[in-house]
């Protein structure tokens, strides 16, 4: 009989300090997704008796240079915060991972071309990609997130076409080929399901990296247009606020893209183990 997948399942967070990185991005999820019910504001109504206003029980963190309340902006900019991210690296995960076994199913030229194309990929940093397909489609997140998503493809193409390359002359591959079944079969039902593993543990590595990069382009103006929030943005518009002695948007939204990194980072570190 077949075995269809060599992998065993896998913990989600593995370890104490994996559960602690995944129930605060569940809390922070979940807190971004019921912002119209749990942010005390309208995130982008203007305040003038509350510009730069410290924190009060009204405003917990404040209000910002226009007397928007900091923490409802952080609360509504997380959802465009975190879901970039998120469709920037299942766009690159789609791509990457077949190319990947594309490339080592076929080998020979196919498998050179596709190397070439990678090649000349990763000569490109993420951020310019970004840049010219902001250039093409304007400013906001659907030109940043199809950027970024192609500049990712590469890196998630390399480390899926080594491991497909090492299953492709594995034992049961040949048993399924003479079984009978087609390359599509034994790519989807055998080939693929032993590297999900992998791929999961890239693809929340790869979270972390797309969440900063994001950022970077929301910083330079780039992303999410004003009024709306963004983290990235509110480091850059905070940092006026922070000059005159109120540092709670630049700092709150910081801490939290670092506090984010970190976490996923950790996720990914223990996926990788796993694998």
């Amino acid at each position: 009989m077949l075995q269809s997948s060599r992998s065993a399942p896998f913990a989600l967070t593995g370890g104490r300090a994996g559960t602690v990185a995944a129930a605060f991005l569940l809390a922070l999820v979940t807190a971004t997704i019921l912002a119209p019910v749990v942010a005390p504001h309208d995130p982008d109504l203007p305040d003038l008796f509350n510009a730069l206003g410290g924190s009060t029980a009204a405003h917990p963190l404040g209000g910002d240079a226009l007397g928007r309340d900091v923490l409802s902006r952080l609360l509504y900019g997380g959802r465009t915060t975190l879901l970039g991210p998120v469709l920037i690296i299942a766009v690159s995960t789609v791509l990457g991972t077949a190319l990947a076994i594309t490339a080592a199913w076929w080998g020979g030229k196919v498998d050179a071309v596709v190397s070439r194309v990678l090649e000349v990929l990763f000569a490109v940093p993420g951020i310019v990609f970004a840049l010219v397909t902001v250039a093409v489609l304007g400013p906001g997140i659907p030109g940043v997130v199809t950027g970024l998503a192609v500049a990712y493809t590469p890196y998630v193409a390399r480390v899926v076409r080594g491991a497909a390359l090492r299953e492709r002359n594995l034992p049961y591959i040949a048993a399924a080929w003479v079984q009978g079944r087609s390359g599509w079969a034994i790519c989807t039902r055998h080939l693929l399901p032993n590297l999900r593993p992998l791929i999961v543990a890239q693809s929340v590595s790869g979270l972390g990296f797309a969440m900063v990069d994001l950022a970077a382009i929301s910083f330079l103006g780039l992303g999410v247009q004003p009024p709306e929030a963004d983290w990235g943005l509110m480091v850059k518009s905070g940092l006026d606020s922070a000059m005159r002695g109120n540092p709670m948007e630049a700092l709150g939204a910081g801490l939290l893209i670092a506090l984010v990194v970190a976490s996923v980072n950790v996720l990914g570190d223990r996926l990788g183990r796993q694998s």
